[in-house]
């Protein structure tokens, strides 16, 4: 990675073979082959529009959100847990841009290896009212979720206030973008992909801040 500056990130080629694979965590799921034909369309939206890398600072808010395991946690604890952490946002319904980006993590968890449970991997729903924590639970089971990568729901309000809080808002589920943060540790800034990022982008990253 070389654009450090908040620039453009350059194509990165979504490969054939993970689209295909992403595909395969879709029939899993039980996606009928529209949805699969709907996904495939939503790639090639989703790798047309632009991708940024920026660096940027969040206050993290003092909710409590309630894990895939039925565990509540209040979500500052969660996140400054002194591992790097990277935060995704997603709905169980959704056919594009979730799955997508979940099947992205799956790969970066594969490519940390051994390493898996050094990074703390959290994925918040914006659907919480129909995300319940069983739910979450098939959902990461269907991405092969490790033991450090959770899920996590809540009441509206206080999704509301986490996708804020993350500058993540859209008013609407359906509305949402596809955005990836990036933190080494706590106390430290984030990092913010806007649009695709792969999982050897995060890698890179994560190795770039010595945190591997």
């Amino acid at each position: 990675m070389n654009n450090r500056d908040g620039r453009s990130l350059g194509t990165l080629g979504f490969t054939c073979a993970t689209l295909l694979l992403l595909m395969g965590r879709l029939s899993v799921c039980g996606a009928d082959p529209q949805t699969v034909a709907m996904t495939a369309g939503a790639h090639q939206q989703f790798m047309g529009g632009e991708r940024r890398r920026t660096n940027v600072n969040y206050a993290i808010p003092n909710v409590t959100l309630r894990r895939e395991d039925g565990i509540a946690v209040g979500l500052p604890k969660e996140l400054d847990d002194g591992r790097p952490v990277i935060v995704n946002f997603i709905f169980t319904s959704c056919t594009s841009i979730c799955p997508m980006s979940s099947q992205t993590l799956a790969l970066l968890q594969e490519r940390l290896g051994k390493d898996r449970d050094r990074v703390h991997i959290v994925s918040v729903s914006i659907d919480p009212e129909q995300d319940s924590p069983q739910r979450l639970h098939e959902y990461a089971q269907h991405f092969n979720a490790g033991k450090s990568w959770h899920f996590y729901t809540g009441s509206l309000t206080d999704s509301v206030v986490v996708q804020r809080a993350f500058d993540v808002y859209r008013g609407e589920k359906m509305a949402h973008t596809a955005v990836t943060l990036m933190r080494s540790a706590p106390g430290k800034g984030w990092v913010r992909f806007d649009g695709y990022v792969s999982a050897d982008e995060l890698y890179a990253e994560l190795e770039g801040d010595r945190q591997l």
